[in-house]
This record gives C-alpha cells, sequence and structure tokens, in this order.
C-alpha cells in the first residue's frame, strides 16, 4: 500500500504495478536456472569433505577411485596450485597440511554422471590425525586455545572494527536509567531454492567460460581469476537465472575453483551444484554473534549513550561476513540520535561452519539487541514505547556520529503509521497474553561504498522497430530489479515498457557494476539507466530535428510520439525516426552509454564517512498471542512500514518486503541450524524449521514516500528492509504479552517456557 497522494502521480510508466517481465518463463518453468544448464561432452563433480572439525591430513589414497569406471580425474591439494584466496588469504580451495571444518574440501572427483563420481569419493582414502578444536568464541579468544591457523599466532582475527564517538564513561554518569544486556543470535542458513553450483569450460584458446549464481559477477571475474592464476580478461562469467541468493552470491567459495581446476585437468566442461543437504552443510550461514549492549538516557527520555561489544563466531575462513560487523557498527550508533558511542568487534576463528553474509547484512543481529533495549529503557523511565522511539528518532539533516548524513527520512512518519495500523493504544492494552511491540530500522538506501567504485555501467540502444535494450552491470536476483529498470527506461523515452528488454547475464557484453548488495541495485542501476536513456532521448531528437525539420528545442517525446510543441503537424512515431534516420541522414544508430557511481564516500581508517548517498528507514509493528502452556508464539499481525523514497513499483515493492518480513519471522521464531561439535545436525528442510505459507502472519506493508532527490525518480532501496527489525518487535510483542524478556534468537517455546517459570 502507499500514500493516497504518491509523488509518481505525474508520470505514466514509473509508480505503476508492473508484474516482473521474466514472471512468464518462471511461472511456466521455462527459465533456465544453473541446475538445468547441460553442455555437449560434460562432466560432474562431487567434493569430498573432512568430516572433522580440526585434524592434520596424514595421508590421502585416491588408487581405488581412479579404477571406478566413468571417472576420468581426482584431484587434491598436491595436484593444485596452493594459492590462498579470500579476504584474508586464510582459504584453499582443497585444504593442505590439515582441515579446520567438517565441510573443509579434500578432494574432488570428475566423472561421467554425480552416481559415479559420488561412488568414487566412498573409495578415496584419507587418514586424519586429530586436532583439539575449539567452537566457542570466548574460549577461542583465551591463551591457551587451540590456533586455528598457526601463521596467524591467535584466533582473533585481525579486523578491528572499533568505534568511539563523545565521552561514553562521562554520559553514563548523567544517566537518569541505564540498561545493560547480552543478546545472542544463533546460525542460521539463507535457505535458497537454488543451491550453491558452477560449470566451468575451457575453450580451444585457454580462455574460461563459468555460469554461476554469483551476484557480483566482476568481482567474481577478479578473484576467480586470482585464485586459479588466470588472468581476468580470460574469463567470461554468465549468470543463468537465480533461485535465490540473500547474500550468498557476494563471494567466490571452493566449489567454483574446484568446478574450475577439474575442467582444466580433464578439458571438458565440469558441473558441480549442491543437492540440498550439501547446501544446509557446506553454503555460507549468517553470522552467529553475541552482543553486550548497554544504553543509557535523560529522565526526559533524550538518549544519551550506548556502549556495545560483538563477539562473532566467524568460523575458520573470513568472508564478507565478517565485515558486516560494520553495518552492525553503524546501527548501533545511528539508528537513533545518540551523541556518545562506542562499539568494539571482536571477529573471531573458530572450527564452527564460516559466515557469509545474508540479507540485512548483520542489520538485523544488531537491530534485535538496539530495539530490545528501546523497549527496556522507555520502561525503566515510565515513558510510552513510541514516544520514546519518536523523541530520539533520525530527522532529515541529522548526522551521525560516523559522519553518514540523513537527507530524505521519514521515521517519524512511519512509527506513526505503524502504530495507527496496530492499533497502539498505550502499554499492556492488547488483550491477556496479547501484546504489542515495534522496532524501527536504519539501513543504506543510496548505494555503500565498500569498494573504491560504488558504480553500475548501462547501455540503451534503440533499435529500428522500436525495441529498446538496457544492457546492464546490475545483478537481477529475485527482488524485481529488473523491472524497475525497465520501467525507469521506459518513463524516460516515454514509451510503453514492454518495449524494452534487458540484458544483463554475460560479463563480456554487460558493463561493470560492483555487484548486488546492500539494497542498490534500483538505487545505482536505475540511475545508470536513467543516464543512459536520457542520453538516448536526446539523440532521438536531434534525429527527429532533422528529419521533421523543426528546432530540438521545440520536440518533445509523449507516448511514443516526437512531436512539435508549436507545430502540431509535425509528429511522428520513434521508431519511424529512427528509420528515417538511417536512410535520410546517412545512417544515425542511437546507443548512449552512462555510468553512475554516487557522490558517497569510503569510511576512513576510524570508520567515519558517509558510506551511502541516501538511507533507508521504517518501523514494523507485531501483535502476537503467547500459550503459557506450550510456550508457543502466534504472530497474528504483522505491519511493515517503509520510508523507501518514491516507488518505482509497488506490487513489486511490497511482493520484495513481505518476502523479508516472512524471513525475518522465521529468523525470530523457528530458524536454527544446529550446530554440534561443528556438524550441521538438521541439513534438510524436514529439520530446519523454515516458515511455511500456512504459518505466515497477514502481512500489511505501508509505503511513506519521501521522493529522495538523489534517487531515480525519487527511489531508494529497499530490498533486505523487510528483514531487518523483524525478529525485534516481535521481542517487544512477546515481552508486552507475557512480560518476559527473550534475549536469544530463535525464541523457541521452550526459551520462552524457561523464561516464564524464570519470572514466576
Amino acid at each position: 500500500m502507499r500514500n493516497p497522494k504518491s509523488n509518481l502521480e505525474q508520470y505514466t510508466v514509473v509508480g505503476q504495478s508492473i508484474p516482473k517481465i521474466d514472471a512468464t518463463e518462471k511461472v511456466t518453468g521455462s527459465a533456465q536456472f544453473l541446475i538445468d544448464i547441460e553442455l555437449p561432452n560434460m562432466l560432474y563433480g562431487k567434493i569430498l569433505r573432512s568430516g572433522y572439525p580440526h585434524a592434520r591430513i596424514a595421508r590421502i589414497n585416491t588408487e581405488k577411485a581412479k579404477r571406478v569406471p566413468g571417472v576420468v580425474a581426482i584431484i587434491t591439494a598436491k595436484d593444485t596450485p596452493l594459492i590462498k584466496f579470500g579476504f584474508m588469504k586464510d582459504q584453499l580451495p582443497l585444504k593442505h597440511g590439515k582441515v579446520k571444518s567438517v565441510r573443509d574440501e579434500v578432494a574432488a572427483v570428475a566423472a561421467v554422471d554425480e552416481e559415479t563420481a559420488a561412488k568414487a569419493l566412498e573409495l578415496i582414502e584419507v587418514e586424519y590425525e586429530e586436532l583439539p578444536p575449539v567452537f566457542d568464541p570466548y574460549q577461542a579468544m583465551k591463551p591457551d586455545a587451540p590456533i586455528i591457523h598457526e601463521e596467524m599466532k591467535s584466533n582473533t582475527v585481525n579486523l578491528p572494527f572499533n568505534f568511539k564517538h563523545g565521552d561514553v564513561e562521562r554520559a553514563f554518569k548523567e544517566c537518569y536509567r541505564v540498561v545493560e544486556n547480552t543478546f545472542k543470535v544463533n546460525f542460521v542458513t539463507t535457505a535458497a531454492l537454488g543451491t550453491m553450483g558452477c560449470i566451468a569450460r575451457f575453450d580451444e584458446r585457454g580462455d574460461l567460460t563459468v555460469w554461476t549464481n554469483t551476484q557480483a559477477p566482476f568481482e567474481y571475474q577478479k578473484d576467480l581469476g586470482e585464485a586459479n592464476g588466470i588472468r581476468g580478461s580470460r574469463i567470461r562469467v554468465i549468470q543463468p537465472k537465480i533461485g535465490g541468493s540473500f547474500g550468498r552470491g557476494m563471494d567466490v567459495y571452493p566449489i567454483d575453483i574446484i568446478t574450475v581446476l577439474l575442467a582444466k585437468k580433464t578439458g571438458r566442461p565440469v558441473k558441480i551444484v549442491f543437492n540440498r543437504e550439501e547446501e544446509f552443510s557446506a553454503s555460507p550461514t549468517r553470522q552467529p554473534c553475541i552482543f553486550r549492549i548497554k544504553t543509557g538516557a535523560k529522565r526526559d527520555g533524550t538518549l544519551l549513550a550506548r556502549d556495545a561489544e560483538l563477539y562473532m563466531d566467524n568460523g575458520p575462513y573470513v568472508s564478507w561476513g565478517a565485515f558486516d560487523a560494520r553495518v552492525m557498527m553503524a546501527t548501533v550508533c545511528g539508528l537513533y540520535k545518540v551523541p556518545n558511542v562506542r562499539f568494539n568487534a571482536h571477529v573471531v576463528y573458530t572450527n564452527n561452519p564460516y559466515s557469509g553474509t545474508v540479507r540485512g547484512a548483520g542489520n538485523p543481529q544488531s537491530t534485535f539487541a538496539v530495539e530490545s533495549q528501546m523497549d527496556m529503557l522507555a520502561d525503566e523511565l515510565g515513558i510510552d514505547r513510541l514516544e520514546f522511539r519518536l523523541k530520539n528518532a533520525n530527522e532529515p539533516g541529522y548526522i551521525t556520529p560516523q559522519g553518514m548524513k540523513i537527507t530524505s527520512c521519514k521515521l517519524g512518519e512511519c512509527l506513526n503509521a505503524a502504530a495507527s495500523r496496530i492499533g497502539w493504544k498505550g502499554r499492556h492494552k492488547a488483550g491477556r497474553n496479547r501484546g504489542i511491540g515495534f522496532a524501527s530500522y536504519f539501513h543504506v538506501g543510496g548505494g555503500a561504498r565498500v569498494f573504491r567504485s560504488d558504480g553500475c555501467g548501462a547501455i540503451v540502444k534503440i533499435d529500428d522497430f522500436g525495441k529498446v535494450t538496457l544492457i546492464t552491470g546490475a545483478t537481477e536476483i529475485g527482488t524485481g530489479s529488473d523491472t524497475a529498470m525497465c520501467q525507469i527506461v521506459a518513463e524516460e523515452l516515454q514509451i510503453p515498457v514492454e518495449n524494452v528488454q534487458i540484458v544483463n547475464d554475460d560479463s563480456s557484453i554487460r558493463p561493470w557494476d560492483v555487484g548486488t548488495h546492500a539494497s542498490r541495485t534500483t538505487f545505482i542501476g536505475g540511475n545508470a539507466a536513467l543516464l543512459a536513456a536520457r542520453k538516448a532521448k536526446q539523440k532521438l531528437l536531434e534525429i527527429a530535428a532533422k528529419v521533421l525539420e523543426e528546432d530540438v528545442t521545440n520536440l518533445e517525446v509523449k507516448n511514443g510520439i516526437v512531436s512539435s510543441k508549436i507545430d502540431s503537424k509535425k509528429t511522428m512515431p520513434y521508431d519511424t525516426i529512427v528509420r528515417r534516420g538511417h536512410f535520410k541522414l546517412s545512417g544515425e544508430i542511437i546507443i548512449a552509454e552512462a555510468f553512475y557511481d554516487p557522490p558517497n564516500e569510503m569510511q576512513d581508517e576510524n570508520y567515519r564517512g558517509n558510506i551511502s548517498v541516501t538511507y533507508g528507514f521504517g518501523t514494523q509493528a507485531a501483535l502476537v498471542e503467547v500459550d503459557r502452556d506450550t510456550g508457543k508464539v502466534s504472530v497474528l499481525r504483522f505491519v511493515s512500514v517503509h520510508d523507501a523514497g518514491s516507488v518505482i513499483n509497488p506490487m513489486l515493492a511490497e511482493s520484495v518486503v513481505q518476502g523479508g518480513v516472512a524471513m525475518g519471522v522465521g529468523l525470530a521464531l523457528t530458524e536454527q541450524l544446529i550446530v554440534e561439535q561443528g556438524r550441521v545436525m538438521n541439513a534438510s528442510f524436514a529439520d530446519y524449521k523454515l516458515l511455511t505459507s500456512l504459518e505466515a502472519p497477514p502481512i500489511e506493508v505501508q509505503f511513506v514516500e519521501s521522493s529522495d532527490d538523489a534517487g531515480p525518480f525519487g527511489a531508494k532501496g529497499v530490498g533486505e528492509a523487510g528483514v531487518i527489525p523483524t525478529a525485534a518487535a516481535i521481542a517487544n510483542a512477546i515481552y508486552d504479552a507475557v512480560k518476559v524478556r527473550v534475549t536469544e534468537i530463535p525464541m523457541t517455546p521452550e526459551k520462552i517456557l524457561t523464561a516464564l517459570e524464570h519470572r514466576q
């Protein structure tokens, strides 16, 4: 649902609820995902994993496996270049010397089919010398803990995510009330329908083509080349349809490099795609972490100080997940106006599974802690929880302690709208065993400069028949960004959206983009598309000026017709103009390109800098009912209100938010990878408690549009927003219902019953 008076009423295509441009091929089954692709003469790969959380590799014998009919190649670390990869260069695709997790890759097989490859894996003999493992980040930080990377001398990763602003100690002394708690978030997975995988093929020139469900193809191209000793210019990356990614596709993983190594060794295409059990056991997880957080306020409810200490279980290798501590820092420092803040993060190596970045990029974890304390502190102060948030809410012109500049911001309106729609009438008035909880979010909405460039390229071509092709670097991962960008181009050119097609699946054709992450695609990719379309429109009008013999300043395009604003007889369809340009003007081709790199900033060594051009805000409200006998929580209603600027496609934006909320409810109440001794114990949909459609609550979505000046037609990013405050809102609603505070998610019936027993 959008505001009755939308900012986009003057437009014809932008602001309309148009179905996804790829909807038909997806619902009919004609869309090709990675698992559907078959190449001539292709082999199929399987990976042997260690099964030990920490052990030295004493011996590997592959002789029996090599004799299996249909096996073409078997590789171990000794057969491959020992090129370490990853952010900290702390990982090998096939492990050498020792293994550091149960999912560590020790050998790989390429065979004529998957069954043969799996049979060969069973015959590979590996002898290990077990080493003492460490699974708890606190224990891993102790001086006598087993060292996972001996060359690093410590299990604390050398990533000092530390920030301080103001005089925190003095501010706490001046506080009227202070709350201090520890919050914990456990392992969860993306549960993407499309599992991780890769297809690699070398051609006769030695050039490599890779089919993969990455969401950052150019970074992938660079990192894959470095890990294999291949120049990036000799690598072509093709993206099939992506069956969900949620941040998982931001990195290069051993499966990608191993597939390339097997293809190189065999001289044939090789395909490795995880089955569902492998996806649960070996794909990157959301970062499990422990938050110790302290917040204080004045008697009148003005926040004065916040101090947070984060302990993140990194697993044995650094992936994107470790760097999401920066997002957690931004939430601690900037979700509400706090003049004195301190944030320290400890990223710790353990022998558990290693994490990646997952939708929200650490923000759901930090928001759970911050927003739980906002309720607790409001109660300590005797202030209405809604009023307490409104008093400290961000507003236009505010600059956070980290230097993030708030431009468009309607957080106050979002808070009031959520309260109104959920029926908030003050504390403890929802009914017996029922409660209402609020939580807001603060997230990048106009890019996120974590690389030197945060830009995206776009090319717009208009052909003789009026077909417009947008070639963009931006990757569609299921959010509908392709459709939104086609609407932006169609609006600028004033043509029907069905006349616009998009091409963005081949790195050899598309322009550069840093990757789909940080809710940036519609904003960054959309701005690039808008600039390119604007240039193409100008070229079209310049040709029309010659064809119609009219000054270009007097021409305009409306509904696909080029016409003079002063002479009604001078009019012609835009596709006719293009054709006339060919034979009347000795050939005029309309192709325009643009590159949009937003005016945001890299953070300095002290984590200060305006990392995004604009920021997204919103508030969620949950009405829950708690069964005191079983501990079961039922979410009866859920309201999700967002300031996402001007909404390019309300239907798709609403569906993205609904999906995020459903993901957030699962995170809050049911989802957890059970990890024991470093091993995932519930590696199936039967045992991993994913929220089903029957369990999803009624979700009401509203957009409070703010029309950001920097966004394409005023838009801001909203792709991750739905999941960020959900767990916090539900936690606060549970407390409102039965007066117990659960500080660990998922908030299972067992935890709620235990809390109720302790309260009694």
